[in-house]
């Protein structure tokens, strides 16, 4: 079965309210419909308004360093007076606990230019059913070259293993980590090596002052064309509750012709399921490889 679904991004800026939401499948609807409900809220009242909507005392925004962000925005943030955000990106896992959106984002200060920039949020919901912020990060960058369509991943109702063991859980949150250290350990060896190795065939790459990248192969040819490499250390990691999606984040060293710069990095996995010959194999995929400032 095919998760990967296409909307043009032009039926989705033409039809921005609730009409198109309700075409969308439901569950990842409901995510996308409370992104685009503070995107709407920023744009009307104020952006320090509407992450106040989306966040509790447990979410951490990255600015560029992570910071608790009740505390972050209860201190007098130095955030944007103008700031629009529209997600390309979207998916729930199986459990309906966790998702991940990303997209495209405008903002400025009074009396300053106008910049632009890619934001990831990775979400968390409640038991009251609400969608809240559980890390967020941005880059900025000159803006797109082009569009890219929206694109999202329903959740399945096949089946999944409820865990109850708190053990079990940090065990299987471990496989996702070893897997992104043995990905770091490749890097090390043989960029090319790594990424070939461990990226979906649609992975988005989003790097600063980069336009955001679509597909292995651009990501890849981008990496050798700029003569950059890249090396990663984990630190932490995620995992949905059905075990489909995860994420991790640590920092990286890129190597860039005379430049070495420093970075926070997050990864958002899936765990897919290959059939080769009558065998099937999981394997975890990067969907998103963000970079950021320290």
């Amino acid at each position: 079965m095919n998760f990967w679904n296409r909307l043009s991004v032009v039926a989705l800026m033409s039809t921005m309210g609730t009409t198109l939401y309700a075409q969308i499948p439901e569950k990842v609807g409901s995510l996308l419909q409370a992104d685009k409900d503070a995107a709407a809220l920023a744009k009307a009242s104020t952006p320090h308004q509407a992450f106040l909507s989306i966040i509790d005392k447990e979410s951490t925004f990255y600015v560029p360093s992570a910071v608790n962000a009740y505390n972050y925005l209860n201190n007098r943030p130095n955030i944007p007076d103008v700031l629009n955000w529209q997600p390309t990106f979207a998916l729930v896992a199986k459990s309906l606990e966790f998702g991940v959106t990303s997209g495209s984002m405008d903002f400025q200060k009074v009396g300053a230019r106008l910049r632009h920039g890619e934001y990831l949020t990775v979400w968390k919901r409640n038991k009251k059913g609400k969608w809240l912020v559980d890390i967020r990060a941005e880059v900025e960058n000159n803006g797109r070259d082009g569009d890219f369509d929206l694109e999202f991943i329903e959740p399945t109702d096949s089946w999944y293993l409820k865990h109850r063991s708190k053990v079990r859980l940090n065990q299987r949150e471990d496989i996702v980590l070893e897997t992104d250290k043995l990905m770091s350990t490749v890097l090390k060896a043989d960029n090319p090596t790594a990424y070939k190795e461990f990226l979906s065939e649609d992975v988005r790459f989003l790097f600063p002052w980069t336009s955001p990248m679509e597909g292995k192969d651009k990501m890849m040819a981008y990496l050798k064309k700029q003569r950059m490499t890249i090396e990663t250390v984990p630190e932490e990691v995620k995992r949905s509750y059905s075990g489909d999606f995860a994420y991790t984040k640590g920092t990286a060293t890129v190597r860039q012709k005379d430049k070495v710069v420093k970075y926070n990095y997050i990864r958002v996995w899936q765990l897919s399921e290959l059939a080769k010959d009558d065998v099937k194999k999981a394997n975890w995929n990067i969907l998103i490889e963000m970079m950021f400032e320290k």
